[in-house]
């Protein structure tokens, strides 16, 4: 069945992948105005024909996600075009990369706008509407950074990963009454790329000590013991793919969580447990009825 979906992070590797399949599988997908000229001049094409983006049913509205009002301007205009909104994947993302101290507390909270609060806006815009509906998936784009072992000067980013892991959690456990399905997708910690790709402290003083300081091999030391674990041509379709068929899954048979762990980093291991602890503690409480998304109407 076609559904309609909302794509934040379109432009990046895994939203461009994740757009084209959903497309090409017959979905309406709507993307940020932005993010669609991006696409428009990879000329993104359907995996089973010649179409371009302009012929598929691929939508781009004016959604600024750091604005609270257009974010609701956005959703309106979705509800009106379409009825209904089945599907948020949250996907958006900031990379970055060095010492802690040497980020700004400014550019901290740039990054956690990006990564946590965008979603935020997303989710009080789109809720009401699902809530109406009666049934829902928000899907959210974690990294095994959340819980794994991240490595030196990828502090600031694994600490918005677990911020937004614990956000998707907590919405979980209240909106399964409601009819509405959380799954939580753990893609591999940072490779060797997205250290170089990634955005640096703005303190440069403060990032030279830890240069110049003990520190000095710390950096380096750490990327190469992650070439060394990390596949240098992990391929972002796999987890878009990934994506797609959880949407296509029937409801109530959608994973909480799935991994993608070439790196290792014991994030996997790590979420199990604390996935497990979870479950324990509903049914310790007597609200384990809240595992599962309620069938409404």
């Amino acid at each position: 069945m076609s559904k309609v979906i909302i794509v934040t992070g379109a432009a990046n590797g895994i939203g461009a992948r994740l757009c084209r399949e959903l497309v090409g599988a017959g979905h309406t997908v709507y993307i940020a105005s932005q993010d669609y000229r991006i696409l428009a001049d990879l000329e993104m094409r359907s995996p089973s024909s010649n179409l371009k983006p302009s012929n598929l049913n691929l939508h781009a509205v004016d959604l600024n996600v750091s604005s609270q009002r257009s974010t609701q301007l956005a959703v309106d205009r979705i509800v009106a075009e379409s009825g209904r909104i089945d599907v948020v994947v949250h996907n958006s993302a900031q990379v970055v990369y060095g010492p802690t101290e040497a980020f700004v507390p400014e550019q901290i909270a740039e990054i956690y706008e990006t990564n946590i609060l965008c979603a935020q806006r997303l989710n009080r815009a789109v809720l009401p509407q699902m809530r109406r509906q009666g049934c829902g998936l928000l899907v959210w784009v974690s990294s095994s950074s959340a819980r794994g072992a991240s490595p030196p000067f990828s502090g600031v980013y694994a600490s918005s990963k677990a911020a937004l892991d614990a956000l998707a959690i907590g919405y979980a456990g209240e909106l399964t009454r409601w009819g509405i399905e959380t799954t939580i997708v753990v893609t591999p910690a940072l490779g060797p790329s997205h250290y170089l790709r990634s955005d640096r402290p703005r303190d440069l003083v403060r990032t030279e000590e830890y240069a110049d300081g003990p520190t000095v091999d710390l950096g380096d030391r750490a990327r190469r013991g992650l070439a060394a674990i990390s596949p240098n041509d992990f391929d972002p379709g796999i987890v878009a793919c990934a994506i797609e068929t959880v949407i296509k899954l029937p409801f109530g048979q959608r994973p909480f969580r799935i991994h993608f762990d070439p790196d290792d980093d014991g994030g996997a291991l790590l979420n199990n447990i604390a996935d497990r602890v979870r479950i324990d503690l509903l049914r310790r409480i007597g609200i384990e009825d809240i595992l599962k998304p309620a069938i409404i109407g």
